[in-house]
């Protein structure tokens, strides 16, 4: 039974989501679809790309992952498919298979070209439906496409490092339900440059110089009311694997979360400097 994703910006309120769905089903009555989710915003590749990295790896190898965010085909942004890890993926060429890429080397890239034979102004439904349920029945990916070598790169996924190694100036790439804010500074990035200095972590005028690698690590917890250490705000590396500053039990309709309380924002700044181990000063008088 083939499984199949969706990982998209259509949100709920249209037809979209349904009419994909319906047309997996008509090509393919077995298929056990997943939705990944439909509230990406829209047109927006670097969170699609930190969601999809997130998930996939959760799902048996040989599952098709489609990806339609940012997906009208033009010069610019071809359709490809990706074997990649064991899965498969279909998505325009716009830098969305980077983040999972940049980690796993894909086995095969195919520019999707059987648009010739398809009038579609709705490219999800009567491209990457095709193309994945033709992938689900043994279908190779050399019969829908021509192999290329290389897929689009998105520059803001990798953080910058200053010359001298002791500044990473990252940004945000995601906002989670809770108000948390993820930066695109990884764990790896932080050891490898900081190699165990101490550091500071700066977000807009706000400071950290202390990393967690869990949200309640915070808390003291002989302490007689651990309310007390709610809305407290924390750096810590999240189950990804990436830099978060975020609220202790953070709710974002009611007391707020980090991108409320902090005012952080998509493609605001994260940096972390490092800071040399002051030598002693042996001078004598």
């Amino acid at each position: 039974m083939a499984l199949i994703t969706l990982t998209t910006d259509f949100g709920l309120k249209d037809h979209f989501v349904g009419a994909v769905k319906g047309a997996i089903y008509s090509e393919l009555p077995n298929a056990k679809i997943v939705d990944i989710t439909h509230l990406i915003t829209p047109f927006n590749i670097t969170e699609t790309a930190y969601i999809l990295k997130n998930a996939y790896k959760s799902f048996p190898k040989g599952t098709i992952h489609i990806i339609g965010v940012d997906s009208e085909l033009s010069v610019e942004n071809k359709h490809i498919a990706i074997e990649l890890d064991g899965h498969y993926f279909i998505c325009p060429d716009n830098g969305v298979i980077c983040m999972i890429a940049s980690e796993v080397q894909p086995a095969k890239i195919v520019e999707i070209n059987i648009h010739n034979h398809i009038e579609s102004s709705f490219p999800v439904l009567d491209v990457f439906v095709k193309v994945a349920t033709f992938i689900a029945r043994g279908g190779k990916l050399d019969v829908i496409g021509k192999e290329i070598q290389s897929h689009k790169k998105l520059i803001e996924i990798q953080p910058k490092v200053n010359q001298d190694r002791n500044l990473i100036v990252g940004g945000v790439i995601y906002i989670d339900n809770y108000g948390n804010v993820i930066s695109n500074i990884s764990k790896k990035a932080f050891d490898d440059i900081g190699k165990g200095r101490e550091f500071t972590v700066t977000a807009r005028r706000y400071t950290f110089k202390k990393i967690f690698n869990k949200y309640n690590e915070i808390v003291n917890f002989t302490s007689e009311d651990i309310r007390q250490y709610d809305g407290n705000k924390l750096a810590l590396f999240n189950t990804a694997g990436y830099l978060e500053i975020a609220v202790f039990r953070s709710n974002l309709k009611t007391v707020g979360g980090a991108s409320s309380l902090l005012g952080l924002r998509y493609r605001d700044t994260i940096s972390v400097e490092f800071h040399e181990e002051e030598k002693p000063d042996f001078t004598t008088v």
